[in-house]
């Protein structure tokens, strides 16, 4: 059964999400694009950020992507939704280290700030990693959701 991941992305990120989506499916992940689907220099990310997070949030992907032009926005709207744990990462330990120590489940990125190879690099150790359920991280998780997520 190949892992179900999100990808989402504004104008800013669009052709890094083009040839990610290309890269991970031949990677055996299924993946679904919440958008946008056509480049469009006035779209918004929260039209897409957001649906991926809700997704995230509800399990029906596994783990998300989103870039805009800075990542900074899609950060900010992925955090918005309850259950979504979002960071805006441009180098290789954030990206494993928010999965294993934080559950981070979105990677944000700046598709105005780094090229396809690390954005690639970025990505495969997003997905690789996996949450170490230590007890000192489940502590700590717990001090920052909403009072409906449990841990």
């Amino acid at each position: 059964m190949r892992t179900r991941i999100g990808l989402a992305s504004d104008h800013g990120g669009f052709e890094i999400k083009q040839i990610l989506k290309k890269r991970l499916e031949e990677q055996k992940y299924e993946v679904v694009d919440y958008g946008n689907t056509r480049f469009d220099s006035k779209d918004d990310y929260p039209d897409f950020v957001l649906p991926l997070a809700k997704a995230v949030s509800g399990k029906e992907v596994v783990k998300g992507i989103a870039i805009c032009g800075s990542g900074v926005g899609a950060s900010i709207a992925a955090n918005k939704i309850a259950g979504a744990r979002a960071a805006l990462v441009h180098d290789h330990f954030s990206a494993h280290q928010g999965v294993e120590d934080d559950d981070m489940n979105i990677l944000c990125m700046g598709g105005s700030i780094i090229g396809i190879e690390k954005a690639k690099e970025l990505a495969e150790a997003f997905l690789e990693a996996v949450f170490s359920n230590e007890e000192r991280h489940l502590r700590r998780l717990k001090k920052t959701q909403p009072p409906e997520t449990d841990y």
